[in-house]
């Protein structure tokens, strides 16, 4: 999937508090992070949602939207983002109901024998391509700030080593 288009998608989502429909389309000419958790209502989705909300300025700064993405309903997703004290903060990113499975079955995501997300990123550039993807087993978190260093790093154009940072030198 690395370096190739991206699926084009179309979805209901939760967006700040209504339904609302998204698609690939609405994302032509810009980068986006497409973000899957497993289920509404766990312990470790919520600590993931917080943080991606938490670090969203920083991904405006880079030009680059955030949507998550579960297999949970438009109406799952509104008791617990809206309706539970589990958020301190409203979530303001978009986040896909993707009750047919389709957009996370498109990029791999779907954890088929349980019918869920697994915990996966997607980085998908201006130009529509995937260029960066990551996947981990429900059971572990993943780290939000990587993902951001990781879009500072393919943005700015040059050779990034490790544990590169904005503003650091490129390789070469």
């Amino acid at each position: 999937m690395i370096l190739q288009k991206a699926p084009s998608w179309s979805a209901e989502a939760y967006h700040n508090g209504e339904k609302v429909k998204i698609s690939s389309d609405d994302y032509d000419g810009k980068w986006y992070v497409l973000y899957w958790y497993p289920l509404d209502f766990t312990l470790i989705c919520p600590t993931e949602i917080r943080e991606f909300q938490r670090l969203q300025t920083a991904f405006e700064r880079e030009g680059t939207a955030v949507i998550g993405c579960s297999t949970d309903s438009f109406y799952s997703h509104r008791a617990w983002l809206a309706e539970t004290p589990t958020f301190f903060k409203p979530i303001t990113h978009p986040v896909i109901a993707d009750t047919s499975h389709e957009v996370t079955r498109a990029f791999g995501m779907l954890y088929e024998a349980k019918g869920i997300a697994f915990r996966g990123t997607v980085v998908v550039d201006d130009s529509g391509v995937v260029r960066a993807f990551a996947a981990n087993d429900t059971t572990v978190g993943r780290n939000p700030s990587e993902v951001l260093r990781t879009v500072e790093a393919l943005r700015a154009g040059g050779v990034c080593g490790v544990n590169w940072k904005k503003g650091d030198a490129f390789l070469g």
